[in-house]
C-alpha cells in the first residue's frame, strides 16, 4: 500500500506510522516558490479562497455572448405545388438531413374498407418499386449516402421518412416518390406481410407491457366503431381479406397530392422544392387515378363505454420469476382537438397529473412532484403504476389515466383514480401550475433538439393546419396558460361519485386472471 501526502514546506508535522500496516509513505513538500500565502489563499486544506464566486475573476477578459433576438434563426418555409402537394422545410446546421412524405391517411379512414390496411401499408413500405427491384436495393442505395428509412402509421397519419447526407437529397426524394406512389405490392411481399402481422399480433398479446393494448381498448371504448375508435392493428380475421386489389382501392382515394406533405429538416427550401417538382409533380401512380369519390370525412363521435379483456399471463414470463398477476384499468374523458385553444391547458394538465411506474416515477426530473405520484403512488404502496396520457386528434381528444394493481384491490384502485379525475379540475396552486408549465416547455425544447422530431413536428403541423407554430410561439402559449380549472372543456361532471361506481364515460379493464373482474358486475 502506498500513500502520497502533499504538505506545505516548513510545516511538516511529526508523523509516526506502522510500516507493517501502512507500507511505504511518500511525503512531497510544496515548492518554496509558492509560499505559505499562496497556500492559504487557494488551497482547500488549511484555508478558503478570498475570491468571490459571484464576481468575475481578475485579469480575465470579459466574455462576448451571441445575441439572441427571441426568434428562430431558421423559420419553416412552405410552398404549395400546382398539384396541391405542400413542401415544408426548416434548415438546420449539419451534414445530414431528414426528409419524408406525410399522408393524411390512417386507421381512422378505414370505415369503408377492411380494418388493417394502414397496418399492411406500414409493413409493405420501402419494398420493391418501379425503380428498385427489392428492399435490399433500396437499403443499398441509402447506404451510399449513410441513410436509413422508416415508415410509421398512426390513427390519422402515415409517415415515410429517410435520414441521409444532404448531398444525397435528389436520390432520397426520388426514392420516397417511388416508395409512396409506385410500389409493386407483389404477391410474395403481401404474403410475407401477412406472416409478419400475425407474428406481431401474437407478440402483442403476450407482451408483459400492456400499454399498446390499453391504448387500443380505450379508443375502442371512447369512440365505439367510428374514426379514431377503429382498430390501429389489423384484426386477425381481416389478415386474409386484404390483397393487392383492396390496397389499390384504398391508395387510389387517400394517396393523392392534396393529402400529402413533403417535409425536410436540414436542407435548403429551394433545393427541396426543385426535387419535389422533379419527382412528385407529374408522376403517375401505379394505381389508376379517377375522380376521388370514396374518402371518409367522418367527424369523431365520442360515445363512451366499457371494454373488458381477460388474459392468462402465467406462461408468458421470460425468466424463472413469473410475471405478477395484475389488473390494469384505464379511465378516460373526452378532451379537445389540437386545433382548439384548450389544447395547451390540457397539455399542462396532463403534465401536472404525470405519474409513472412505482419504481420509475420518483427522482428529480422524473415526475416526483406530479399529482399521481404524490397522491397515488406515494400513498399507496400496492399501486404498480399510475400514469396520465393525452391523445389529441384533428376533431377530438382523450385524456386518460392508466393504473395497475393486484386483482384483490381493483375496487379501491378505481375509487382512487376516479377521485383524482374529480379533483383534477379543482383549485391549482400557483407553484404547482408554474412547475407543470416549466416542465412542459422543457420537454418540448428538449425533444425539438432531435432532427427527426423536428421533421415530424413540421410535417404533422403543416399537414393538419397548413402552417407551423414555432417552438417560441408554443412556449409563449404555455406561459400564458391560466389555472387549469378555468378550462371550459374540463368537465368532470360525467364522472360518478366514487362510492356509487356508476358507468364511466370511457373505461377499460385488462386482467391477468378471470376471477378479478367480478367487481364490474356492479357497474
Amino acid at each position: 500500500m502506498s500513500f502520497v501526502l502533499l504538505i506545505p514546506a516548513g510545516s511538516l508535522p511529526s508523523l509516526e506510522f506502522n510500516n507493517a500496516a501502512c507500507g511505504n509513505i511518500v511525503v512531497l513538500h510544496c515548492s518554496l516558490r509558492f509560499g505559505i500565502a499562496a497556500y492559504r489563499k487557494y488551497s482547500s486544506g488549511g484555508g478558503y479562497p478570498n475570491i468571490s464566486l459571484s464576481a468575475p475573476l481578475p485579469g480575465i477578459p470579459k466574455p462576448v455572448f451571441a445575441s439572441v433576438d427571441g426568434h428562430e434563426k431558421y423559420e419553416t418555409k412552405i410552398t404549395t405545388l400546382e398539384n396541391g402537394l405542400k413542401v415544408a422545410s426548416q434548415n438546420k446546421f449539419g451534414q445530414f438531413c431528414t426528409v419524408g412524405i406525410l399522408v393524411n391517411s390512417g386507421s381512422r379512414h378505414e370505415a369503408k374498407y377492411p380494418s388493417g390496411i394502414a397496418h399492411f401499408l406500414e409493413k409493405l413500405a420501402f419494398s420493391s418499386t418501379a425503380q428498385y427491384g427489392s428492399k435490399d436495393e433500396i437499403l443499398l442505395t441509402l447506404e451510399k449516402h449513410g441513410g436509413i428509412c422508416d415508415c410509421q402509421t398512426s390513427r390519422d397519419t402515415t409517415m415515410y421518412a429517410v435520414s441521409a447526407e444532404v448531398k444525397g437529397l435528389d436520390t432520397v426524394v426520388s426514392l420516397l416518390s417511388d416508395a409512396v406512389l409506385q410500389p409493386r405490392l407483389l404477391d410474395e411481399e403481401i404474403e410475407m406481410t401477412k406472416m409478419a402481422i400475425r407474428f406481431e399480433l401474437e407478440d402483442l398479446n403476450m407482451r408483459p407491457d400492456p400499454e399498446p393494448l390499453l391504448t387500443e381498448m380505450i379508443h375502442a371504448a371512447a369512440y365505439r366503431g367510428n374514426t379514431v375508435g377503429l382498430p390501429r392493428f389489423c384484426p386477425v380475421d381481416n389478415v386474409e381479406k386484404i390483397d393487392k386489389k383492396v390496397l389499390h382501392g384504398y391508395l387510389r382515394n387517400y394517396y393523392c397530392p392534396e393529402r400529402m406533405v413533403l417535409a425536410g429538416v436540414g436542407i435548403e427550401h429551394e433545393q427541396l422544392v426543385e426535387c419535389a417538382r422533379k419527382y412528385l409533380l407529374n408522376v403517375k401512380p401505379v394505381w389508376e387515378t379517377p375522380a376521388v369519390t370514396n374518402v371518409d370525412l367522418s367527424v369523431a363521435q365520442y360515445t363512451g363505454g366499457i371494454v373488458r379483456m381477460e388474459k392468462d399471463m402465467s406462461d408468458v414470463s421470460l425468466g424463472p420469476t413469473p410475471i405478477p398477476e395484475l389488473t390494469h384499468i384505464m379511465i378516460g374523458l373526452e378532451s379537445c382537438s389540437f386545433l382548439e385553444e384548450d389544447f395547451i391547458p390540457f397539455a399542462v394538465l396532463n403534465m401536472m397529473m404525470g405519474g409513472g411506474g412505482s419504481f420509475s416515477a420518483g427522482g428529480p426530473g422524473k415526475g416526483m412532484f406530479t399529482r399521481l405520484y404524490l397522491n397515488v403512488l406515494n400513498r399507496h404502496h400496492w399501486m404498480y403504476n399510475a400514469t396520465s396520457y393525452h391523445h389529441s386528434y384533428e376533431d377530438s381528444g382523450l385524456l386518460c389515466i392508466h393504473a395497475s394493481a393486484d386483482p384483490r384491490q381493483v375496487r379501491e384502485m378505481v375509487e382512487i383514480i376516479t377521485r383524482e379525475f374529480i379533483q383534477m379540475a379543482g383549485n391549482t396552486g400557483e407553484m404547482e401550475l408554474e412547475r407543470a408549465k416549466t416542465q412542459l416547455k422543457s420537454m418540448l425544447m428538449m425533444n425539438l433538439e432531435s432532427r427527426p422530431v423536428i421533421f415530424e413536428d413540421v410535417g404533422r403541423q403543416v399537414l393538419s393546419t397548413g402552417k407551423r407554430k414555432l417552438p417560441h410561439e408554443l412556449c409563449d402559449l404555455i406561459s400564458e396558460c391560466c389555472a387549469v380549472s378555468h378550462c371550459p372543456r374540463m368537465n368532470t361532471s360525467k364522472l360518478p361519485c366514487p362510492a356509487k361506481m356508476d358507468a364511466f364515460p370511457a373505461c377499460i379493464a385488462f386482467s391477468d386472471r378471470p376471477t378479478c373482474l367480478n367487481w364490474q358486475t356492479s357497474l
